[in-house]
Formats: structure tokens, C-alpha cells, sequence
């Protein structure tokens, strides 16, 4: 059997097993509830917390930072971005990546690095790998020659192109592990535009299609 449930402008149905087990909780005690799992689960979305960061959020960034986790978390004009560690899909072709550019940026006079902090402490972002005109050995970066953000579902990659642009990175590279695609941009103003092609490293979009070996489709 079920009702209809209307209030605070929601209406939805719900049975009367679930209608006796929502009446439990509204009556049981705060104690009785530690530990109880959620009843409902909610799909994957953001969380925006508007106001002075509560002491809760504070210590699980402080967690965060003393276990090592924060390595791709990121301040966007003052914003806190918690970003999870990527899935396997996302190292893998990282990977192949170092082993692939690496001797082409070497042969033209350039450094390849991994995770790196572009910009200043209270904001930045953390790209995946970049190409540098010198050996990418401090913690924080100003500009880089190529930009590489390996693609994961939901993150916000295409989303920094604007301030790559502003730090002056000649070219963002954008690979998909779960689309499959090669992405080479070239900066053009205030944006960039996709040439298909680095002008630093002399290699196609296609051509370094080519050579990935990519991960099963799921």
C-alpha cells in the first residue's frame, strides 16, 4: 500500500513499511541514532558551504593534508576544492604519458614534471603533469609551457582552461580515458583554440592517440 506524502512544497509516495520506519526515527533519541546508516542514498553531486568554514570541515582538511590526501585538492579565488584521488583509468594512461612526452620534451629542450602548484596560495591548480623550460623543481609555479589534465568523470578540467590562460600556458593538453580523446589547445588570447597539434613538442593529437594503450570500455 501507499501514500501520498505533501509538505514544505514536496510531494512523493512512499509505502507504509518506509512510513513506519520514517515515524521510528522522527521518535527515537539522538543517541539511538549514532551509527545508523542513511535511508536514503543520494546521487554523486557537490557540496557548497556558504559562510565562515565550520571547525568540522576545518579538521577533515587538516585530516586530509597529515594523511597525504590533499595532493589534488585546489583554492580557486579563495574556494576550497576537495578533489578525490583519481580512478585506475587516470594513472594508467598518466603513465603512459611521462613515458611517451617525456623524451619528446627532452629532445626539445624542455622538462616534464608531474603534479605540480600553478599559481599563488590562495589560488591555484593542480594539473596532472606539465612541461617546464627548466628542471620543475620548486613548489610553486607561475606559468608552465604545456598543461596536462588527464580527464575523470565529474572533475573539472575543462573548467580551468580561463585561468591556464591568464598564467600565460601556451598549450593545455586534455586526455579522456573514458571518451578516448586527445584534446591539443593552443592559447589564443584570453581562451585557447583545439590545433590538434603541439607546436612545443611537434607530436599530433592523433598521432599520440595512436601510440595510448587504453583502457577497457566499461
Amino acid at each position: 500500500m501507499w501514500r501520498t506524502l505533501k509538505g514544505d512544497g514536496v510531494v512523493g509516495a512512499i509505502n507504509c513499511h518506509s512510513l513506519t520506519i520514517f515515524r521510528a526515527l522522527a521518535e527515537a533519541a539522538p543517541s539511538d541514532l549514532i551509527g545508523l546508516r542513511p535511508v536514503v542514498s543520494w546521487p554523486p553531486m557537490r557540496t557548497v558551504v556558504l559562510g565562515e568554514r565550520p571547525p568540522e570541515l576545518d579538521a577533515l582538511i587538516a585530516r586530509r593534508r597529515a594523511l597525504g590526501l590533499d595532493i589534488f585538492d585546489e583554492v580557486w579565488e579563495g574556494d576550497y576544492h576537495m578533489n578525490p584521488a583519481p580512478p585506475g583509468p587516470h594513472s594508467w594512461i598518466d603513465q603512459q604519458l611521462a613515458e611517451l612526452l617525456g623524451p619528446q620534451a627532452r629532445q626539445a629542450g624542455l622538462w616534464m614534471g608531474g603534479v605540480f602548484n600553478l599559481g599563488v596560495v590562495g589560488d591555484f591548480r593542480v594539473p596532472d603533469r606539465g612541461i617546464h623550460t627548466a628542471p620543475p623543481i620548486q613548489t610553486w609555479f607561475d606559468t608552465a609551457v604545456v598543461v596536462i589534465e588527464v580527464e575523470s568523470p565529474g572533475d573539472e578540467s575543462w573548467d580551468k582552461l580561463g585561468f591556464y590562460a591568464s598564467h600565460h600556458v601556451d598549450e593545455v593538453l586534455i586526455v579522456s580515458p573514458e571518451k578516448r580523446t586527445v584534446k591539443w589547445l593552443l592559447r589564443a588570447g584570453a581562451g585557447y583554440i583545439d590545433r590538434g597539434a603541439s607546436e612545443a613538442l611537434g607530436i599530433t593529437s592523433a598521432e599520440l592517440a595512436d601510440q595510448l594503450e587504453w583502457p577497457p570500455v566499461s
